[in-house]
């Protein structure tokens, strides 16, 4: 999706990451597969991050996976599916980066929805 791929380079741009990074779009099937393999949660969900680590304290070469269920975005998307997957997309590079909005008091919230507005995604 052309139009994915130059959302992600915009929004690489703005936040100025040096390191890749990649969005593997699945269906709802293969997410639950993910979900419960690696969360021990046995649904589909909408998006799932997965961190590279790197283990010496050094800048990350590569942030990690984000994998987005289609069949998911398809189902709650707002305006058009690309724009949810923008949404998502946005959502999974937030947790690669190490935001978490479970457990860091409305930061990674804030920054996503200041992000939303930027990009337009509302």
């Amino acid at each position: 999706m052309k139009g994915l791929r130059n959302f992600l380079d915009q929004l690489s741009s703005q936040m100025a990451l040096h390191t890749g990074f990649s969005v593997v779009l699945v269906s709802d099937a293969a997410m639950k597969t993910y979900n419960r393999d690696f969360r021990g949660e046995d649904r589909a969900t909408d998006v799932l991050s997965f961190s590279y680590e790197e283990e010496d304290g050094e800048e990350k070469p590569y942030l990690g996976d984000i994998l987005i269920s289609v069949d998911a975005a398809a189902r709650q998307q707002r305006k058009t599916l690309l724009a949810e997957l923008q949404v998502l997309s946005l959502h999974g590079l937030l947790h690669l980066l190490g935001y978490d909005h479970q457990a860091d008091q409305g930061e990674m919230e804030t920054l996503e929805a200041r992000l939303r507005r930027e990009f337009q995604l509302h």
